[in-house]
Parts: structure tokens; C-alpha cells; sequence
């Protein structure tokens, strides 16, 4: 994992994030790639130099909120573009061949009712880039811990598990996997991932309505600092990612979020 991407809004909580972005970087030697999308203005009567000029502020901006936090021994390089979020996330991708994004959970909502904010939640629906989510104030720490829940131990991509192999890696965490029977469960779904299990410190079956209400009973018994999930094309998570915003009554977690991409 060499290459992160943090996109930055206008949020207060754009330094927090990407010093947590920064100080996992270090961790892991990767580059980060502070970036921020922008309009075009087209109306009529708008001045001609005026995309120029947003163009520039763009930059003063995202060169502000780098000034502003320790930047460690980390390479951190600004891109803005022009366009929407995630055209421009995935041209950033072809390009740069980015590993992971780093984005705030609430990126530029306000509403406290709100985990995963417009940004966030278009950027875990609409890409097939691996993000870790990070709530408001959280402050970096060496990962020790890893909840991982799911419904099905099935992993058919080669490179879903990537992000996850990386962090076991690099922190050498204990990995709990907590597999969900929900009611649409098959006895295929009980075959667990080979890698998964080489990986895994233990495994825990629990029957819940949702692969949330599994969670939310055992997340006090191992104290994890870091939760992992698929977003996949079937289950409570896919029907959480269907929208661009995730209230706090349907899914939250005080601890950042890594979601993997694939089956």
C-alpha cells in the first residue's frame, strides 16, 4: 500500500482527518494525495477567469489545512480537480494507482443524526477503491485490534482482501471475525475464505436479523479499535450502501471503518 487519497471538504473536521491520515501513513511508509473537487461556474455573466480563480483558491485551501497539521516524514502532494466527486476520484485512480482512501465519516454534514455523510457515503457506493472512514476527532493509534463481520465467509475476488492483509501486516492486530447467519444464509456461506482464515486470531458465529444487530452484541467483547466490512451486492451493508447517507439510527461505530470492495 503505497498511494492514499484524502479528500478533503469544507468540514471543521478536514485537519483531524488528515492527520490521521498522515500519522497512518507513516506507520506504513505511503504518499498521500490531499484532493478536493470543485465546479465549474457557467452561468451567464460569470467572468470568463472565474474557474482560474476557484481553481486557485482550491489550492490555498488544501495548501492551508496541510500547513496546519505535523506532516511527519510523509510525502503529501495536493491535486484539485474539476468536476464531480467521483469522476475525479476515479481518473485520480487510473492515473496514480491509489491503494486506499482516507475520508472523514461525516465529511461536510453538519447533522448530528448523521455517520456517513454525502461524501463518504457516494465514495463507499460509487468506487471500487477501498476507504476507511474516520469519525469526528479520532486520533490515530497503532491498530491492535480488528472486528471483522460478515454473512458469508465466500470471497471470490483476488484483491478484496488486499487492504485488510496489508494492515494485519504492517500492525500485526489481532483479527476477530464475527460471521453473521442472517436468515438468507446458505451453507456455502459457512465455508470460510482461505486467506481469511490464515489471517483470523478467532471466529465467532452469532445469529442476528442484521449483520449491525451481530455487532452491536459483540463489539464490548473484544474491544476492537478498528471494524471491517465487504460491501458487497448482497445483505444489511449492500442495502446501508444503496444511499449516499447513513443515519446514525440505521449503522454507526465510534472506531474507523475499513470497507472492502468485492465478492
Amino acid at each position: 500500500m503505497k498511494n492514499i487519497l484524502v479528500p478533503i471538504g469544507s468540514t471543521d473536521s478536514a485537519q483531524n482527518n488528515l492527520q490521521y491520515a498522515i500519522d497512518f501513513a507513516s506507520e506504513i511508509n505511503a504518499n498521500i494525495f490531499v484532493f478536493r473537487a470543485y465546479s465549474a461556474q457557467t452561468k451567464a455573466g460569470v467572468m470568463k477567469n472565474m474557474n482560474t480563480i476557484i481553481e486557485r483558491e482550491t489550492k490555498l485551501y488544501l495548501r492551508a489545512i496541510v500547513n496546519s497539521v505535523n506532516t511527519k516524514n510523509v510525502e503529501v502532494k495536493l491535486i484539485s480537480a474539476q468536476g464531480s466527486l467521483v469522476d475525479s476520484v476515479e481518473t485520480i485512480k487510473s492515473e496514480l494507482d491509489i491503494d486506499l482512501i482516507i475520508v472523514g465519516a461525516r465529511s461536510n454534514s453538519i447533522r448530528e443524526e448523521v455517520f456517513l455523510g454525502k461524501t463518504a457515503g457516494k465514495l463507499v457506493k460509487q468506487t471500487d477503491i477501498p476507504i476507511l472512514t474516520v469519525p469526528d476527532g479520532y486520533k490515530f493509534a497503532p491498530i491492535k485490534s480488528i472486528l471483522m463481520a460478515f454473512n458469508s465467509g465466500v470471497v471470490k475476488s483476488k484483491t478484496a482482501l488486499k487492504p485488510l492483509q496489508f494492515v494485519v501486516k504492517s500492525f500485526q492486530p489481532e483479527l476477530n471475525l464475527l460471521q453473521v447467519k442472517t436468515a438468507d444464509y446458505t451453507d456455502e456461506d459457512l465455508v470460510l475464505n482461505q486467506d481469511l482464515e490464515k489471517l483470523k486470531t478467532s471466529l465467532t458465529i452469532t445469529e442476528n436479523a442484521t449483520t449491525f444487530q451481530g455487532v452491536l452484541e459483540h463489539f464490548q467483547q473484544f474491544h476492537p479499535d478498528m471494524l471491517c466490512v465487504f460491501r458487497r451486492k448482497r445483505g444489511f451493508f449492500d442495502k446501508l450502501w444503496e444511499k449516499s447517507t447513513v443515519l446514525k439510527e440505521e449503522f454507526h461505530t465510534s472506531i474507523p471503518l475499513l470497507v472492502l470492495k468485492g465478492k
